[in-house]
């Protein structure tokens, strides 16, 4: 049954969660199954129900047939889950669906008792109904009956895990590993405070959980901590208690903690960057909350600052608290970004392999800048103007980073053999960590937890005697003569046919052909005729036909008129 169901589910749809894909499957796959078993339901008139019975299971698809309409309507009501977040009406068509699911299991099951179903079937119908009730009684939030039905359902398929090979058992084993986190849950909901722990340990792990318990496990954490919240009323920050009225902030004061304490215990960096960006999103949503109460009493926060103490209002200092974690938590996620690129940049040095984008000092470089401007930022919060001993702090972390920025920048000098660039800033690493080591004194504390400048120092004494070394070399390195055959005169290949010449371009995407486009070159002007033999020319005489002209008047006018003629 369970083979069954997990391959169906992966080949049509469920990989990607999609319910609705896997819904139609079964309607299609039922339909095939009746008309090849000529089991059909009447006909296109008239509605004839049939039922599966013992004494008509001489083949094993009328037991196919049950569960692919247990199937059906339990993909349905997971697709009914997804849409009932937008529309909570649909939550009562779910459970209808559920319900039908669980009874098409009950019928699975007493089907399954028959003595022509062997023992392996039989467990496996027993587990399958189990979860499907299981399912249910999870809905309703009847937690004692959902804890037993996947109590069982566990129960059974650890038996069968180990009553066959490996290769089969990891399909219980998974199901297995589904079901023991709701198991959990509903122990927590019945009373049992340790399952709260054993549920937060499986979030970390597995990087946030899957399915029907994703989302009530965000909810229930955030219940929690509402309940904590409650007992909450004040903060104390830099030796200044101030009073938390606003219920979005005590919450996420109250897991600051549990997250900071998580983000040291993930096991690789996919699942910390994901619970660096989790505490980021929270730690904005608390400030905007600080920011809506901040927008009423914006005239009274223009004379926020007391005649005597000259400290800001308390909702000021707040926000000011809330900016620093943001910022603080901004940097520790970019230094460990940081750490893992220097890890990928020392691996790279000793191995060299090609393939795809390898990490380079320009990257680090980017993010110790990033580094730097929330430091400064730090520097300027609200109510720490003042505060000599966090200024101080700030400036230390300040030349740590900057000597580590330094770094990288003359390693990335390095690259290009500009020697005396990268000897200038390895001497400028040497000075910052100097001012450290100087300044640390009552600071030492705070500075615990940035990387190590003396290790800083031992590197860079390292790589400078390297670098002299390979600018002594790079200096006296004789530069090989080229041969007349590899001088190049900078013509293109139409101007050079009669001389052979080593051309590497030739056979690169800038190949010189001809010189295009094509210079200017001398021609003739187009010629200018001058007629100088009119000034030279004789022509006839006028007189006789000019004369003629002038004797013609109204004279000629009437003897045209006669037909007299002269």
């Amino acid at each position: 049954v369970l083979q069954i169901v997990k391959e169906s589910q992966q080949q049509h749809g469920l990989r990607h969660g999609d319910f609705q894909r896997y819904r139609g499957y079964c309607s299609r796959r039922l339909r095939r199954l009746r008309k090849t078993l000529n089991f059909k339901m009447g006909n296109r008139h008239k509605f004839t129900g049939k039922k599966v019975t013992e004494e008509i299971l001489s083949d094993s698809r009328y037991l196919l047939l049950i569960l692919m309409d247990a199937e059906r309507a339990w993909s349905y009501a997971m697709q009914l889950k997804q849409e009932a977040n937008t529309e909570p009406r649909k939550r009562f068509h779910l459970l209808s669906r559920l319900r039908k699911a669980v009874k098409h299991a009950e019928e699975l099951e007493r089907l399954c008792e028959s003595n022509r179903v062997d023992a392996k079937t039989k467990l496996e119908a027993q587990a399958y109904m189990a979860y499907l009730t299981g399912m249910l009684r999870f809905e309703h939030q009847e937690w004692k009956a959902a804890m037993e039905a996947f109590n069982k359902c566990k129960t059974i398929y650890e038996k069968l895990a180990n009553a066959f090979t490996e290769e089969q058992a990891v399909l219980y084993n998974q199901r297995v590993e589904e079901i023991s986190p709701n198991i959990r849950y509903c122990a927590y909901n019945i009373g049992d405070q340790s399952a709260m722990n054993e549920l937060m340990q499986m979030r970390l792990r597995s990087g946030g959980t899957e399915g029907l318990l994703a989302e009530k496990l965000e909810a229930l954490i955030t219940q929690t901590r509402a309940k904590q919240a409650a007992t909450m009323s004040e903060v104390e920050w830099r030796g200044r208690t101030v009073p938390v009225k606003i219920d979005k902030v005590r919450i996420f004061l109250l897991g600051l903690a549990d997250n900071e304490a998580a983000i040291a215990q993930a096991e690789n960096e996919e699942t910390k960057e994901r619970l660096f960006e989790s505490l980021l999103s929270e730690c904005r949503d608390a400030i905007q909350a600080v920011r809506e109460e901040l927008k009423p009493d914006q005239k009274q926060r223009e004379h926020s600052l007391e005649n005597d103490s000259g400290k800001v209002s308390n909702i000021q200092y707040l926000h000011s608290y809330l900016t620093y974690i943001k910022l603080s938590t901004a940097i520790k996620r970019n230094e460990s970004m940081a750490k893992s690129l220097q890890k990928a940049l020392l691996q790279q040095q000793r191995s060299d392999e090609d393939g795809k984008r390898s990490p380079r000092p320009q990257d680090l470089i980017r993010l110790y800048d990033i580094i730097l401007q929330n430091l400064v930022e730090l520097t300027q919060l609200p109510g720490l103007e003042e505060d000599k001993n966090f200024q101080k702090e700030i400036g230390l972390k300040t030349l740590v980073y900057k000597a580590y920025r330094c770094f990288f920048i003359a390693q990335s000098y390095v690259l290009v053999k500009k020697w005396s660039e990268a000897l200038v800033l390895y001497e400028r690493v040497l000075k910052y960590a100097r001012e450290v080591q100087s300044g640390a004194g009552a600071h030492r504390n705070s500075l615990k937890e940035l990387p190590d400048v003396q290790d800083l120092i031992t590197q860079v004494n390292a790589e400078k005697y390297s670098l002299q070394a390979a600018a002594i070399l790079d200096a006296n390195d004789p530069h090989e003569t080229e041969s007349p055959s590899q001088v190049k005169d900078g013509k293109p290949l139409s101007e050079r046919f009669e001389t052979f010449c080593l051309d590497p371009s030739l056979v690169s995407k800038q190949v010189s052909l001809v010189h295009f486009p094509p210079g200017f070159q001398p021609i003739p002007c187009k010629p200018l005729f001058f007629d100088l033999a009119l000034n030279h020319v004789a022509f006839p005489p006028l007189e006789d036909k000019v004369e003629q002209k002038a004797k013609s008047g109204l004279t000629g006018y009437i003897k045209g008129i006669f037909g007299f003629k002269s």
